[in-house]
C-alpha cells in the first residue's frame, strides 16, 4: 500500500551553493586530516621540451654559494658551458666547510648549524638526484627553550596534516597552549589570524611591507604567541624584528607553519656541510664539463648597449688590483684610528693616513684589536701583530694584509690592496648568459666594476639592498660531557646574545668519533641577528657567549675548555620595511643578466637554504627556456593560505 510522504519544499540556488560550499569544506578538512597534502608544481612546461641544447651556449655564474651552486649543476646537466666564479678559497658560501686545528686533531668548521626541512622540496630533489640521501640523518625533534621560565619548552615533532590541523596538533601538543592569548572576539586578534593563515603573494606583502615585525606587535597583540613563536623564528629569519618586514615574516611563518604539511623536525648532515653536500654538487658540475674557479676576484664587467659584454676576473691574488668600498665603523671608538666595515671583515687606519690594514687574522679569520700598546691581538687563539700588521706571535703565520686608500665619501672609504704578488691567472670571458649569485655585499660590489653603458636601472636596484645585522658563531671543545634533555639543536628565547645551541658530537661523525675516543664534547652557539652597539667587538662576543654557555649548560663550568672557534660576519640579506617592490627579481632590466640568492624576490613561498637553491634553479630555468628547453619542475608548499583575505 503506497504511503503518503510530506511534499518537500524546492530550495533557493543560494541555499543550494551553500550547503555544497559547507560540505566542501567538511570534506577537503577530513581530507586534510587523513591524507598527507602534496606539494604544490609551481612552474612545470606544458609542452613536452627537448632537455637538452642543441646548440654551445656559455653561461658564467658568479658566487658559489647554493644559489650558485643549484644554477651551475642544472645547466651544466642540460649541455650549457658554464664557469662558475668563487672568490674564496672554498664552495659553499655560507654552508662552506674549512679547515681548523683543536690540537693535534683537524676538524672541518662551518658557519653555524643548518637544519634541513622536509619541506624543502627543491633541495631535496637534488640530494636525491645525486643519491647523497645517506648523509644526512634525522635529529627526531627539535626544542624551542626560554630562559626565564614564564614558558615549558616547545618540542616540534614530524606533522602530516594540512592547515587547520597541524595547528591543531601543535596546540594539543604545546603545554603552553593556554598562555598563547589569543583571543578572536578581539577585533586585532582576528586580524593577526587572518594575516597568518591567509598569505597570499603579492596581496600580503601589500599589506603589510610597510610594517617592521616589532612595530606590529606592539598593538594588543597576543604577547604568548609572540613569545612563543614570532619572536624566535623571526630572529631564526636572521633578520632582528625591529628591522624585518611583516609581509617577509608572513612568508616565513607560512612556509615553515601555516602552510607546511611536514612538520618542523628536520636533518643535520652526518659530516660538515663541504663534505655533505657542497663537494657532491661540485663534482656533478665538473663530471658534465662545468669549469670551477676558487680564489677569483672579478676586476671589471664590460658592458655594451647596458646587457653585459664580457666578465674579467684575476686569480691568486685576491687584493691586488681590484678596488672596494667599505662603510665607516661609528662603533669602534678609538681618537687615534678610523674604522671601516663589520663583522669579521674589519679594517683600520691610523687617522690623517692614506694605509689601512685589515683586522682579520691570518691564523682562522678572527678580527683582532687593537691594544693599548698598538699591537693587534686575535682574541680566539691568540695571535699578535705590531702596529703595523707585523706577526709577532703564533699560531698566524703571515701578516695582516695592507690597502691604499684611494677615495673617501662621509660614510665610506675605497681600498686598494698593497700587494707585491701579482695574480697567476687574468682572463676575460664571453658568454651568452651571466648569473650573479653573490650575497648582497658581493652583487653590489660586482655592479660597481662596471665600465661602459651600465644599466643604471639594474645598478640603482642593486644598490639599495639591504644587509642584515651580523651573525656570529662560537664553537667550543670540553674534555667532558653532559646530560642534556632536549634536541641536540635547540632553539634558545630570552639571552641577551644565544639563540641556539648545538651538540655537535651527538650530531656529526668527526665529532661523535671524538667523543667517543676522548669522552668530551662540542658545543655551538649561535647568535642569529646581534645589535652591534651591544657587542662592538669579538672580545665581547666571546665573553658573552661563554657567560651564557655556563647558564644554559652549568656542569660545564667545571670541565675544561680546550679549544674555542668563532664565526662573525655581516653579509646575510636584509628583508626590512618597504624593501619587497624594489627587490630584484630572476630576470634583471639587463637582458642576459640573471639573479640568484636569498635576496631575491621569490613567486613562491620559501625560506633560509631552500629560497637560496630555488632561487639558483629558477635563474637556470629562465635561461633553459630562453633557448626553448624543458623547464626543472619546481615544488612549493601551497602557496597561498586557506584563510586568504
Amino acid at each position: 500500500m503506497p504511503t503518503d510522504f510530506p511534499r518537500l519544499s524546492p530550495i533557493s540556488r543560494r541555499t543550494a551553493l551553500k550547503l555544497l560550499g559547507v560540505g566542501a569544506v567538511g570534506a577537503g578538512l577530513g581530507y586534510s586530516r587523513l591524507s598527507k597534502p602534496q606539494p604544490t608544481i609551481f612552474q612545470q612546461d606544458s609542452l613536452d621540451l627537448p632537455q637538452q641544447l642543441s646548440a654551445p651556449k656559455k653561461v658564467v655564474v658568479v658566487g658559489a654559494g647554493l644559489a650558485g651552486l643549484a644554477c651551475a649543476y642544472e645547466l651544466s646537466q642540460r649541455g650549457f658551458t658554464v664557469t662558475l666564479l668563487e672568490r674564496a678559497p672554498q664552495l659553499g658560501g655560507k654552508i662552506a666547510s674549512w679547515s681548523i686545528q683543536v690540537g693535534k686533531e683537524t676538524f672541518l668548521m662551518e658557519h653555524g648549524f643548518h637544519g634541513f626541512f622536509p619541506q624543502y622540496y627543491n633541495l631535496k630533489s637534488l640530494v636525491e638526484e645525486l643519491n647523497i640521501k645517506d648523509n644526512f640523518r634525522s635529529l627526531e625533534f627539535y626544542s624551542v627553550v626560554f630562559r626565564d621560565g614564564k614558558y615549558q619548552p616547545e618540542v616540534f615533532r614530524p606533522n602530516h596534516s594540512a592547515f587547520p590541523w597541524n595547528i591543531v596538533d601543535l596546540a594539543l601538543a604545546s603545554p603552553n597552549r593556554l598562555n598563547w592569548g589569543i583571543n578572536l572576539t578581539k577585533i586585532a586578534h582576528w586580524r593577526v589570524f587572518r594575516e597568518i593563515s591567509g598569505f597570499q603573494i603579492p596581496e600580503s606583502f601589500q599589506r603589510l611591507d610597510d610594517v617592521s615585525v616589532s612595530d606590529w606587535v606592539q598593538s594588543d597583540f597576543p604577547q604568548g604567541l609572540y613569545d612563543l613563536y614570532f619572536l624566535p623564528f623571526a630572529k631564526s629569519s636572521l633578520n632582528a624584528p625591529d628591522e624585518l618586514s611583516v609581509g617577509e615574516l608572513m612568508q616565513f611563518f607560512h612556509f615553515y607553519f601555516f602552510g607546511n604539511p611536514e612538520g618542523l623536525a628536520f636533518n643535520g648532515t652526518r659530516q660538515d656541510m663541504g663534505t655533505s653536500l657542497v663537494q657532491p654538487i661540485a663534482e656533478a658540475i665538473e663530471l658534465r664539463g662545468g669549469k670551477i674557479v676558487t680564489e677569483a676576484t672579478v676586476s671589471s664587467i664590460n658592458w655594451q648597449q647596458e646587457q653585459i659584454k664580457s666578465l674579467s676576473y684575476q686569480q691568486g691574488s685576491a687584493q691586488s688590483n681590484v678596488p672596494f668600498w667599505v662603510k665607516r665603523n661609528g662603533l669602534l671608538i678609538d681618537p687615534q684610528m678610523e674604522y671601516y666595515g663589520a663583522g669579521d671583515r674589519v679594517f683600520a687606519a691610523e687617522s690623517g693616513t692614506t694605509v689601512a690594514i685589515s683586522l682579520s687574522c691570518t691564523h682562522q679569520g678572527c678580527t683582532v684589536q687593537r691594544q693599548a700598546d698598538g699591537k693587534y691581538l686575535c682574541p680566539c687563539h691568540g695571535a699578535v701583530y705590531d702596529s703595523q700588521g707585523q706577526v709577532l706571535a703564533g699560531p698566524a703565520k703571515r701578516d695582516l694584509p695592507r690597502f691604499q686608500i684611494t677615495q673617501r665619501t662621509e660614510d665610506e672609504v675605497q681600498l686598494l690592496g698593497v700587494s707585491s704578488a701579482a695574480p697567476t691567472v687574468q682572463q676575460t670571458i664571453e658568454a651568452d648568459y651571466y648569473v650573479f649569485a653573490t650575497d648582497v655585499p658581493g652583487v653590489q660590489q660586482l655592479l660597481r666594476l662596471g665600465t661602459g653603458e651600465v644599466n643604471q636601472q639594474v645598478y640603482n636596484q642593486v644598490e639599495q639592498l639591504a644587509i642584515a645585522d651580523p651573525f656570529a658563531v662560537a664553537r667550543f671543545w670540553f674534555d667532558q660531557d653532559f646530560e642534556w634533555e632536549h634536541s641536540d639543536f635547540t632553539s634558545l628565547s630570552g639571552y641577551q646574545l644565544t639563540d641556539s645551541i648545538t651538540l655537535y658530537h651527538r650530531i656529526q661523525d668527526q665529532f661523535i668519533a671524538w667523543h667517543q675516543k676522548t669522552g668530551g664534547s662540542v658545543v655551538e652557539l649561535h647568535a642569529y641577528c646581534y645589535k652591534e652597539k651591544e657587542f662592538p667587538h669579538q672580545q665581547a662576543l666571546l665573553t658573552t657567549f661563554e657567560e651564557e654557555l655556563y647558564e644554559i649548560v652549568p656542569e660545564l663550568k667545571e670541565a675544561n675548555m680546550l679549544h674555542r672557534e668563532l664565526v662573525n660576519q655581516k653579509n646575510f640579506s636584509g628583508y626590512p620595511p618597504g624593501s619587497y617592490a624594489q627587490r630584484p627579481e630572476t630576470c634583471s632590466y639587463a637582458s642576459n643578466l640573471f639573479f640568484a640568492g636569498d635576496w631575491v624576490k621569490m613567486p613562491f613561498p620559501c625560506g633560509l637554504m631552500e629560497r637560496a637553491i630555488s632561487s639558483g634553479l629558477l635563474a637556470a630555468n629562465e635561461i633553459i627556456h630562453r633557448e626553448g628547453r624543458q623547464r626543472r619542475q619546481l615544488l612549493s608548499v601551497n602557496p597561498e593560505g586557506i584563510l586568504r583575505l
